[in-house]
């Protein structure tokens, strides 16, 4: 490995999504100030949250046959501009059903984005290096969490909403221009040309596909369980249990919006803390430990929050479950990376998305409606116990698959 393959190419990726991130929360606040300016309901700004999971179904059913049939690096280029394009063109028209389109269409290419980037990465990380790049790329993440909105209030005092729109679709720009300083990694002329019979990507193509997809998971059905268990604890009941979070913060600790920000912060502090700790213990934490300690963790901080009743607890809980949440996304990365065939990655990533998508849709509703019909805080507990059983279950499952080896071609299972 050249010293440019082993730090340069690295930090221009690292650099990109760094960029892509924080763009991504001035993005995101600017759009939900434009939505409630424009319709003065709360109730059109919560839609939003349900477009990205719709969007996720809408192209992961399909996207990850095209991943894996072109040049990644190509088509993550592609994606940054196509949604810098689909940004600048937000604030052209006033009608909020033009911009949940075109909002339905960001995520789309963001959902196809994920998988895309995944493989990308795993071709050009070594292995022994993916635990350190995994740890730096959650450090960045949480630092994009803490300098995003604050960039975002800078911008709201130097312009408008639409300014902070147009900085965030230049942000999308420059990681698609770093993007293009990267390798080309694959040569995707005839790429599974010999097993499809065909070029394009039809639909007897994608059926093909879906059934590979199956057949992985049934010959690795431990590394099915983690994946869904990991999804199901990290994604799908973290987003059930967030999206009652300002109601949780209002009604039932009585904060006022000051000390709601405060309680946000405090979650970014712990998101810097553990990942800037998680960074530096990257070459000595086994995958098991991050996966199951770290699920464990965010379980825990989601238990104290639950059941807390006043500003103190909850501000606790908040910090331990930010803190273990870069440990426990930096060990399922690795483990992904380390068990899912590259060239099946796009696949299987985008009928995990599907999924996970539809999931979080259902749950998001379900507690909606449990919050409203009972209490706030009781469907608040049930989805943190549900979370906590998940996530039980996560943890003696990775730490049983750590004993044994998932394949013969894989003999070392776990173990980094």
């Amino acid at each position: 490995m050249t010293e440019t393959w082993k730090w340069k190419y690295p930090a221009l990726l690292l650099f990109g999504v760094g960029v892509s991130n924080i763009g991504g929360w001035i993005y995101f606040i600017a759009l939900n100030l434009i939505v409630l300016d424009m319709t003065q309901s709360a109730l059109a700004v919560s839609l939003l949250y349900l477009i990205r999971p719709l969007a996720g179904i809408a192209a992961n059913s399909w996207s990850g046959s095209f991943v894996d049939r072109i040049d990644k690096r190509n088509l993550m280029t592609a994606l940054d501009f196509l949604r810098a394009g689909l940004i600048v063109l937000l604030p052209l028209y006033a009608s909020v059903w033009y911009m949940y389109a075109l909002v339905f269409l960001i995520h789309m290419a963001g959902a196809v984005f994920g998988p895309a980037s995944m493989a990308y990465t795993t071709m050009l990380i070594p292995e022994e290096h993916r635990p350190r790049f995994q740890s730096m790329n959650a450090l960045i993440g949480s630092g994009a969490f803490l300098i995003g909105p604050a960039a975002a209030g800078l911008l709201f005092l130097l312009g408008t909403p639409v300014f902070a729109i147009y900085i965030n679709a230049a942000a999308m720009a420059v990681s698609g221009l770093v993007t293009l300083l990267l390798p080309g990694l694959e040569d995707v002329s005839n790429k599974n040309a010999e097993n499809d019979g065909e070029r394009g990507v039809s639909w007897a193509v994608i059926k093909r596909d879906w059934a590979e997809v199956l057949r992985f998971y049934r010959g690795n059905a431990s590394i099915f369980v983690i994946c869904f268990l990991f999804s199901g604890v990290m994604m799908v009941m973290a987003s059930a249990v967030d999206s009652l979070e300002a109601a949780f913060a209002r009604t039932v600790l009585g904060l006022s919006e000051a000390e709601y920000g405060v309680l946000v912060s405090l979650s970014g502090a712990g998101i810097m803390a553990g990942a800037g700790l998680n960074a530096l213990m990257a070459k000595r934490s086994s995958v098991p430990w991050l996966i199951g300690g770290g699920v464990l963790g965010v379980c825990g901080g989601y238990l104290v929050y639950a059941c807390s009743a006043a500003f103190l607890p909850a501000a606790c809980g908040f910090f331990v479950l930010a803190f273990f949440m870069a440990f426990a996304k930096t060990g399922f990365a690795v483990f992904y990376q380390k068990h899912v065939p590259v060239e099946l990655m796009g696949r299987v990533g985008s009928v995990n998305g599907m999924i996970e998508s539809a999931l979080i849709m259902i749950m998001t509703i379900a507690f909606g409606l449990a919050a409203h019909l009972i209490a706030i805080q009781t469907a608040v507990i049930v989805g943190v116990m549900i979370m906590l059983a998940l996530g039980l279950a996560l943890s003696v499952c990775v730490w049983k698959a750590s004993k044994r080896s998932f394949s013969q071609s894989r003999p070392e299972a776990l173990q980094r």
